[in-house]
């Protein structure tokens, strides 16, 4: 017997998808999680060597820029001539101190810009006409005895000295110390002692990014400030190598100081050897899951992908079945777009298009029959349509006569508008009319609300001679005129006017409708602004938005229609629209 020739067609879905998984996946993720895992664990720990050296500089800048802008102030104090006068002067009497005290150093306090790192600036001066206030201090013999005079009036340079200083037992700062003895008139001593804000120096010292300990050493290699909170070096001095001896540290990095007045001062972080190990740890831990879950993973997808092709290929099958039994069922399945989804898709496709047809041809004589009863209704309503209208205005012609032949001269009026409004309704295909036309029916329905209301409505009519014959949509007005008089005046107790402008501004058909009627809340007033740009709903105020559809319609985004409204204060309408003649309208095919 002939062995076969081996081929992957002759192999099962599913082994095919075992093999692709073994080859494919699982042994390119172990053996790049392991390369990964080295790389990695190397890399961290050159970063931690990084992140803190960029740290421990960081503290070093910032620590080196408040101290200069310290400094800086005292250069400032060192040469300012009013100052020093003022504090070298005899004064005979507290008056004259204070007057100077007001015109030199409150002036210098308030034209010297905020520097949040600044917390005090105090003088001391052995000058005793002075009256030691608002930042002036004596030189007590106390202070003679302290450290920072002593160390001061020791040195004969004339740059100022930097001075760790207590604030209390828990709180410590930085102090800039300098001689004012710029000038030659110095017969009294001057001195100036800045004192930095001890939060500045604690949020700098306090960089979260550092994960150590932070020492600043002066150029003794003694501890001058520390992170260390139970070091003790507030109390007492305190040399690193104490600390260093006895200590292990994986990180060992200084930076030095490159001020003039911090000469060889450093600073120095250290890291432990189990900080370091816990953040590579947590690395290592980080790649193990990772494999794991990349290893997961695939085989859940591959199981769920063996599962979509069989289960639906298996109902695919089934319902090619049922079409053998006149069951024409379609696939529930969604839509999608594999080799699998689209046979899917074209199964339901078939199977409605064989639907489509069953339906065509035993509803087609059903529908013919229901198009042609539409169809007679139709033309029976435009025929009722027209037939009451006419049949009212005759009616309504024959009252007038009546009244003319009796001298009822107002009642006369007053039936030839309302002739005059059935007239412009019996006009069919009229669908663009003239301001003046537009006009003349918006008095004829006035004056029949004012012959009803008498003297509680008032009407005033203002038409600019250039618009006179300026084409709109047929009763483009009229439902706003109607909607101001029975809305917005019928409601109120006093009289009530309605005022009409149409202007040309700007080559543009300037509308307005005005009434001082009970207006509208601006909650209604947004409600029907919304239901008019909602034209999938006609709902209240049918003949507002007819007009508003029509006019949309007609003009698109040339039509600009504005609604302003308060309560108690009446109603604006404004419609803008371009301006046109007939001969124009003719050509726009309006």
């Amino acid at each position: 017997m002939k062995k076969k020739k081996f081929s992957f067609h002759n192999v099962r879905l599913s082994k095919k998808l075992l093999i692709m998984y073994i080859f494919s996946v699982l042994i390119p993720i172990v053996l790049t999680n392991i390369i990964f895992y080295t790389v990695t664990i190397n890399n961290v720990k050159q970063q931690q060597m990084h992140d803190s050296e960029l740290a421990l500089n960081q503290i070093s800048h910032d620590f080196g820029k408040i101290i200069d802008d310290a400094v800086g102030i005292s250069s400032s104090l060192y040469t300012n001539t009013n100052i020093n006068l003022f504090l070298e002067k005899e004064y005979l009497s507290d008056a004259d101190y204070v007057d100077d005290y007001n015109t030199y150093l409150r002036t210098f306090n308030q034209s010297s810009p905020i520097n949040p790192s600044i917390n005090s600036i105090r003088f001391y001066t052995d000058n005793p006409t002075i009256i030691y206030s608002g930042g002036v201090y004596p030189l007590t013999e106390e202070i003679k005895k302290s450290n920072w005079y002593r160390q001061i009036m020791g040195s004969s340079i004339t740059s100022p000295i930097v001075l760790r200083s207590s604030v209390d037992d828990q709180t410590s700062t930085f102090s800039i110390i300098r001689k004012l003895d710029y000038f030659n008139f110095n017969n009294k001593q001057k001195i100036v002692k800045i004192e930095i804000n001890p939060a500045t120096i604690e949020n700098i010292f306090n960089n979260v990014t550092f994960k150590g300990d932070v020492y600043l050493l002066n150029e003794k290699g003694e501890i001058e400030y520390s992170t260390k909170k139970d070091l003790g070096w507030r109390k007492k001095v305190i040399p690193f190598r104490q600390i260093s001896n006895k200590k292990k540290a994986d990180i060992l990095d200084s930076t030095y100081l490159d001020q003039s007045y911090l000469l060889n001062w450093k600073l120095v972080g250290t890291v432990s050897e189990k900080k370091m190990l816990n953040t590579v740890n947590k690395s290592g831990r980080f790649i193990l899951y990772l494999a794991f879950i990349n290893i997961i993973i695939p085989s859940i997808i591959i199981i769920l992908i063996n599962r979509s092709f069989l289960r639906r290929l298996q109902r695919i099958f089934r319902h090619v079945k049922k079409m053998g039994d006149q069951n024409f069922e379609k696939i529930p399945d969604p839509e999608y777009t594999d080799e699998i989804g689209t046979l899917t898709s074209e199964f339901n496709r078939m199977i409605r298009k064989i639907e489509e047809l069953i339906q065509d041809v035993f509803m087609a004589n059903i529908q013919k029959q229901e198009m042609e009863i539409k169809r007679n209704r139709a033309q029976l309503s435009a025929l009722q349509s027209q037939i009451n209208p006419h049949f009212l205005f005759n009616a309504l012609e024959t009252i007038r006569m009546r009244s003319l032949m009796k001298e009822e001269i107002e009642t006369a009026k007053i039936i030839h508008n309302m002739a005059k409004i059935f007239r412009n309704s019996l006009t069919w295909g009229k669908d663009m009319v003239t301001v003046r036309e537009e006009i003349n029916l918006i008095i004829s329905f006035l004056e029949i609300q004012k012959y009803r209301f008498g003297d509680k409505l008032d009407y005033e009519i203002h038409i600019d001679h250039d618009a006179d014959e300026c084409i709109i949509p047929n009763m483009a007005l009229q439902p706003f005129i109607e909607n101001a008089s029975i809305h917005g005046i019928e409601p109120l107790k006093e009289n009530g006017k309605i005022e009409v402008h149409i202007s040309i501004e700007d080559d543009l058909l300037v509308c307005k409708v005005m009434d001082n009627g009970v207006g509208m809340s601006e909650s209604k007033t947004q409600q029907l602004i919304k239901e008019l740009e909602n034209e999938n709903d006609m709902g209240k105020s049918v003949g507002i938005k007819n007009v508003y559809y029509r006019l949309k319609l007609y003009y698109q985004d040339q039509f600009h229609f504005q609604l302003d409204s308060r309560e108690g204060e009446g109603t604006v309408i404004i419609i803008k629209i371009p301006n046109q003649t007939r001969g124009i309208s003719k050509k726009l095919n309006f």
